[in-house]
């Protein structure tokens, strides 16, 4: 792993979305969110993807040294926050119960840790260190997207894949930009952790989902372009 990760990083990053991707739309289309081996299999990639950043001593590189000093730019991270809690805007609804929804939530949470690596740490990463820094903003913004149309083999209808593929575009980019700006992965880790979890306790009607959907892209593009005029922590 190493070795591939030293000659061909952005290799190394596409065969970690790509087996990631194989692996959990097929867990989730077979067994769901509260299934315990999804669980099992992303605390496994969250070990793996882990071991190998400390073991390589990777953290300062991939924005894991904690938020920045500068507390200015700490208050950029407040509209992605907000945001991320557009879920329960509508109110409460538990999509599981009991032991099934602890397991979904873990799942959730340790999604948005696997899929930030992977993306805004591996990726985009990689493609950053060529020097062209607007394509590894989109090619990972898109990436990252694009990677929902997976849901269509778990089930989902494919007018609610498209939107979701949308709305994790938007999100994508705000997540990429935050990350470039401020120099640290972890708020767009809790961000992404909080968006998917909190998709468990939402009620989910369409008003509400429609509005959080469209809320999400205005707020992305507008973020993303205020961003994209700051200076890198």
């Amino acid at each position: 792993m190493r070795k591939l990760y030293e000659k061909k990083e952005i290799l190394f990053a596409v065969l970690w979305i790509v087996l990631y991707c194989v692996v959990l739309s097929s867990l989730k289309g077979e067994l769901g969110n509260d299934s315990i081996w999804t669980l099992v299999a992303l605390i496994v990639f969250s070990a793996g993807i882990t071991i190998f950043v400390k073991s390589n001593h990777l953290e300062e590189k991939y924005g894991l040294k904690g938020v920045p000093k500068n507390m200015k730019k700490c208050l950029l991270f407040i509209p992605m926050w907000i945001i991320a809690m557009g879920n329960i805007w509508d109110g409460f609804s538990l999509s599981y119960s009991k032991t099934a929804l602890v397991i979904a939530t873990l799942s959730m949470i340790l999604v948005g840790y696997v899929e930030e690596m992977i993306f805004r740490g591996f990726l985009f990463r990689a493609m950053l260190g060529n020097g062209k820094t607007s394509v590894a903003i989109i090619v990972s913004a898109l990436t990252f997207g694009i990677g929902h149309i997976i849901n269509l083999f778990a089930g989902q209808a494919n007018f609610e894949t498209f939107m979701q593929v949308i709305f994790a575009i938007s999100w994508g980019f705000v997540f990429t930009m935050v990350c470039y700006v401020s120099g640290s992965i972890i708020p767009c880790i809790i961000a992404h952790s909080m968006v998917d979890a909190l998709s468990l306790y939402g009620a989910d009607t369409n008003i509400g989902d429609w509005a959080y959907v469209i809320v999400t892209i205005i707020v992305g593009v507008v973020y993303s372009l205020y961003l994209s005029r700051l200076g890198r922590e």
